[in-house]
């Protein structure tokens, strides 16, 4: 058995025994969570638990004034903010705005990986964002389905930072991850108790032909977001015919058209990255 057969096999057996540290969910996300799905919370009880977070007020605040949201008014406090945005879109928001703290390297050597994870992570999700609409969902939960798509990769990502071979070999390291993430990303919204069309987005983005004959859903945005993200790069999904994967058919997007250069998306991708960027 070669070094990366015997990681993989670490890896599955970890998993399919709980061994495996998967990352949780922060605090303020899952407080927020708890109180819009008791349906008893007002906009008030909500505001107070963000308000815990200074760090997270500012940027949701900054977010409910931001041309995605386009309020006729400035928007001055969260009480406000969260009536004016509503607690479905908050409890969305603040999921994707604390996704980033999860990506931090405690070494150096990892930084980097981590840091360009997050950033397609966040191209991705602003692609969806735009896609959304051609999708019929809501532009906030796609947004979030864009940013936990990759989620799988964090366990392996920091368990690298201690296993040799993983963090010195950068070809062995994306192998692991492109063979795993998608298994244990499920897991990993599994145990955050995510809506299942949430969990099939960390399970299904990488099966590109995909076609389940139901709606359009959450896992074919992404996959056309995930493609397109690629456009430019030496990537070898660009070398696959595009017009074959049925995401693109069930959106009704042109696969040789480009969604970052249409202009009426210029301004919604500037506004979603700059979110995602602090």
């Amino acid at each position: 058995m070669d070094t990366e057969e015997l990681i993989l096999t670490g890896f599955l057996d970890d998993l399919e025994h709980n061994r495996l540290i998967l990352p949780t969910l922060p605090e303020v996300a899952l407080k927020v969570r708890d109180a819009v799905e008791s349906d008893k919370a007002s906009a008030g009880d909500i505001a107070k638990i963000i308000s815990t977070d200074a760090s997270l007020s500012a940027r949701l605040l900054q977010v409910c004034n931001s041309p995605l949201y386009r309020t006729r008014r400035t928007v001055e406090d969260l009480h406000t903010a969260v009536a004016r945005l509503g607690n479905i879109q908050v409890r969305n928001l603040v999921s994707s705005l604390v996704m980033q703290q999860m990506f931090q390297a405690t070494s150096d050597v990892l930084d980097k990986k981590m840091r360009a994870s997050w950033e397609h992570s966040t191209n991705v999700a602003s692609l969806c964002y735009v896609l959304a609409t051609a999708a019929g969902v809501p532009k906030d939960q796609a947004l979030l389905a864009g940013l936990i798509h990759d989620i799988g990769a964090l366990p392996i990502l920091v368990h690298a930072e201690n296993v040799d071979e993983l963090r010195d070999d950068q070809a062995l390291l994306d192998n692991v991850i492109r063979k795993l993430h998608t298994m244990i990303g499920e897991k990993i919204l599994k145990d955050w108790q995510f809506p299942q069309s949430l969990v099939d987005v960390a399970a299904q983005h990488e099966n590109l032909q995909r076609d389940p004959g139901t709606e359009v859903d959450y896992v074919d945005v992404v996959i056309v977001a995930n493609l397109q993200s690629y456009i430019g790069t030496d990537h070898p999904y660009n070398d696959l015919d595009w017009s074959e994967i049925p995401a693109f058919q069930r959106l009704g997007i042109e696969p040789e058209i480009n969604i970052v250069d249409v202009e009426e998306n210029q301004e919604d991708l500037q506004e979603v990255r700059s979110m995602l960027a602090h």
